[in-house]
């Protein structure tokens, strides 16, 4: 881990932390999500910079040591995408977790979210600045983020207002891959910035529906790979599975080469399956 270099990089209006290592002549960018670090990439950074690669992760914009713009309507799609923008040198994906989802002319992501498993969904839940963090706040960070990376339930996350966030089981103690130095290194990093750049993702999410209105219709159109656990909440979404699995998937991404289903893995498939998930992106690298 001391191997890696720590920069920050001045970007669209903000300051970003940037964690790389390598120097081979192909890069490959990692992207985290929520709850996330650029740390949550710790084990392929080292590994697939072993094997020549040039590899940078960010901490993205609202989280780490990266700037966390106050307004939510600074976390839309193309602001995310315009702290990165050069699709010029995207060359092939790996796609982890969430599938792309093509934009719904009627309806945002939000609403219907909203329309299928009601107000308490999580999505949801997250609207009303400051709610959550203050839900959040209830729990120790360290605590609340171990739940967060190790939830195993199938079922759609919805969470009553009278509960919380509460109700996600504790832990009888952390799993193999999971250890207390990398809850201590998340959560120091979160008790820094708080919750609200990373909840602001999901309160721009109609916002980002109407700004992506000319791409309604585009496609995904590099080679992709999508990766994906058995256990993980989104394969469970209602006809995730068939989407994934019969070959639909290729009608929104028609360079898309291989769905793989990571056997008894769950939502945060890096951190729990980091060899596995290593080598897929080296196998699918390698020839690109």
């Amino acid at each position: 881990m001391e191997k890696i270099e720590h920069t920050t990089v001045p970007t669209n209006g903000i300051n970003m932390h940037v964690a790389s290592i390598g120097a081979g002549p192909r890069a490959i960018l990692f992207l985290h999500g929520f709850p996330e670090l650029w740390y949550s990439w710790r084990h392929q950074l080292l590994s697939l910079s072993s094997l020549g690669y040039r590899c940078i992760a960010p901490d993205l914009r609202g989280y780490g040591d990266t700037d966390c713009p106050a307004p939510a309507a600074q976390y839309s799609s193309l602001h995310i995408v315009g702290d990165l923008f050069r699709p010029d040198r995207v060359k092939a994906l790996v796609n982890t977790s969430v599938p792309f989802s093509p934009r719904n002319p009627k309806a945002s992501l939000l609403a219907g979210l909203r329309a299928a498993f009601g107000d308490d969904f999580y999505m949801c839940r997250f609207q009303e600045v400051g709610e959550t963090e203050a839900d959040f706040a209830k729990v120790e960070t360290g605590k609340l983020l171990a739940k967060i990376l190790t939830s195993r339930s199938p079922k759609p996350p919805c969470f009553p207002k009278h509960v919380g966030f509460s109700a996600i089981p504790d832990l009888q103690s952390l799993p193999p891959w999971l250890t207390q130095e990398d809850i201590d290194y998340a959560a120091a990093k979160f008790d820094k910035t708080g919750f609200t750049g990373a909840l602001n993702y999901y309160r721009s999410i109609d916002l980002s529906w109407e700004l992506m209105g000319p791409w309604t219709g585009a496609k995904v159109n590099v080679a992709t790979k999508f990766m994906v656990g058995e256990l993980d909440l989104t394969l469970n979404f209602p006809r995730m599975k068939d989407y994934l699995l019969s070959g639909a998937m290729k009608q929104d991404v028609p360079l898309l080469e291989d769905v793989v289903v990571l056997k008894g893995v769950g939502h945060f498939l890096n951190e729990e399956s980091p060899q596995e998930v290593t080598d897929h992106i080296h196998d699918f690298f390698k020839d690109k």
